[in-house]
């Protein structure tokens, strides 16, 4: 929603009302008491509600546009490494 805002703006397009509903979707498997537990992410659905004057067309590419600037969106669809590191009490924990 941010960037449909920001994205609009930047387009000077008016959106007066927008809604997002999100409904994730996940599976946990393996043993929390044997060091197995696994979860998934197995499905993302969105639906995007807008208010709008603007003609279709050009709400589409606003919409496409704050897709493709989605942070959230982006890492979700192309996966990127992760680099996770603990410390505790100073000293850092081996994976």
């Amino acid at each position: 929603m941010t960037q449909v805002s920001r994205y609009g703006h930047m387009l000077k397009m008016k959106v007066d009302k927008v809604r997002m509903h999100v409904t994730a979707r996940y599976k946990v498997e393996g043993s929390v008491l044997n060091d197995t537990v696994q979860a998934e992410m197995v499905g993302v659905e969105t639906r995007l509600e807008l208010e709008s004057a603007e003609p279709a067309d050009k709400v589409a590419r606003l919409v496409r546009t704050a897709e493709r600037g989605c942070f959230v969106m982006q890492a979700l669809q192309r996966p990127v490494p992760i680099a996770a590191t603990t410390v505790l009490n100073g000293s850092v924990l081996p994976a």
